[in-house]
Parts: structure tokens; sequence; C-alpha cells
């Protein structure tokens, strides 16, 4: 899945690009050696504080899949912080960075190459946790690969586990109500991150670096409603959702949406 070209290729038409499968090619090399770059990883530190750590930890949760790694960043702020991870990516471009980020900070992680439709193919035993963070799950354009992705994390926790995933607050894209503070996420300066172009059915991204490079993702657009529609559907039972990491917020405020599912909760 390593794409070593220099360029993205989205074809003739980059809006009418609408596939699962295209994020590997919109992961190449350049735009992974200059993610970082746009997440800045002291600022992120700061500004998420201990909101995953102190979730897991309030409900006993030791093993945590991650489960879109890209760069690594929580994987190793689980792993310095006690938790046993394993770190996942359907990007071998963006598993190699975060092996080297790890080990630039005298740790190994455990990485393993997965697609997540098939992850319990590759990706054994059963986990107390899984997180899907920094938009990853709006890669899936079609929704048999949102449901059968799902259903693969639900399968790969443990009875009483919880699946912590996040998006982008598209209903305010949308809507025609978007703005970014670029406080919680993508937090690197001089780094721009905006959307191009938005439909119901694609929200295109520019991510303009100060060197003057550019490039771009596709993502589908996932209402709030929606997404919480659909991890009910695959079997958890409660769900909860954050703004930028607060429990009360107005919902053209937040940048992103943060979603605990938990699978079986309040019964064995």
């Amino acid at each position: 899945m390593t794409d070593g070209t220099l360029v993205q290729d989205f074809g003739a038409d980059p809006i009418a690009t609408r596939e699962t499968d295209h994020y590997q090619k919109e992961y190449i090399e350049g735009f992974v050696d200059k993610w970082d770059e746009l997440i800045d990883w002291e600022a992120r530190a700061e500004s998420e504080g201990r909101f995953f750590i102190d979730i897991l930890k309030a409900r006993d949760k030791k093993k945590v899949l991650d489960a879109a790694a890209g760069t690594g960043f929580h994987s190793i702020q689980l792993l310095k912080a006690g938790f046993d991870v394993t770190t996942v990516d359907g990007s071998a471009e963006m598993l190699g960075k975060a092996f080297e980020n790890g080990r630039r900070r005298n740790l190994v992680l455990n990485t393993v190459h997965a697609d997540w439709r098939w992850l319990n193919k590759d990706v054994h035993g059963k986990f107390d946790a899984i997180i899907c963070l920094g938009n990853s799950f709006t890669h899936l354009f079609d929704e048999h690969d949102r449901r059968r992705a799902l259903a693969e994390f639900y399968a790969a926790l443990k009875w009483d586990g919880i699946l912590i995933i996040d998006q982008r607050n598209y209903d305010s894209i949308l809507d025609g109500d978007f703005s970014t503070k670029h406080k919680y996420y993508y937090c690197g300066d001089q780094v721009v991150a905006e959307p191009e172009h938005v439909d119901d059915g694609l929200a295109r991204f520019r991510y303009a670096f100060p060197d003057g490079a550019v490039y771009h993702l596709n993502m589908f657009p996932l209402r709030k409603a929606y997404t919480r529609k659909l991890l009910t559907d695959v079997g958890f039972k409660k769900v909860k959702t954050y703004g930028d990491f607060q429990e009360t917020y107005q919902e053209n405020d937040p940048d992103f949406f943060v979603h605990v599912a938990e699978k079986l909760a309040d019964e064995q």
C-alpha cells in the first residue's frame, strides 16, 4: 500500500474521486513527512490534556487498539501513560512514520498494517478499548464499508469494551457555518487546513504549508446524528458525544466531535 510518489493523484476530476481505497494514494511520502508539522504534537498534547487517558482509566481499560494511528501521536501518549497499545493503520507510510516517532522517544510500537474492513484477520485477540481518531473514519465513502468496519471494531472488543471515535463537525461545514480555531487537532503554526469543496457526498480539504507545499484529502462528510446511529445499529448500547472534549457545547461551535460508544453498557 506504500505510495512513494511525490504527487497526489486524484485524476482529471478530483471531486469525482469518492472511493474508500483512495486514501492509500493520498498519504504519499511527502504529505506523511509533513503530517507532524500539521499536528504539532506539543500543542495537541496541551489542548487534549488527559481527555482520552482519563476516559480509559475511569473505565479501567488497559489493552488498547489504536486503529487509525497515523504518525503515532495517540499510541505514544497512551504508551507513556502505561497502557498496552497495539498500533494499526491502513497506510504503510503512516505506520512507518509512527514507528520512527516511537523509536525517537525510546519506545517500540507494536505496529500492524491492517484494513479496518478485515481488521480481525490481521489483528488478533480482544481489546478493552479501540480508538479511531484524527477524523480517520471519514475516509470510508461506502456505507457498507462503514458498517463493516464498525462491526469489526465491535467484534475486536471485550464484552465491556468501548470504542472512541471522532470526526470533524461536518454539520457546520455542510450547513455553511464552518470556521476553525485550529485549537485542538490541527495546531501547526501557519498551516492552513480548510474545505475546498463540500457537498453531501464529499468534503475535499486543502492543506497548505508555509513552504508552499499543498496537499488534499477527499473525505465523506459524516453528520453527527448519522455516525451515532451507525454505532447503535452495529450493537453499541450507549453513545456519549463530546464537542472539542467538552460535555456541553453549542452544536455549531466544536471543530470536532468525539463519540464514546460502550459495547454492553450496564449488562454482562
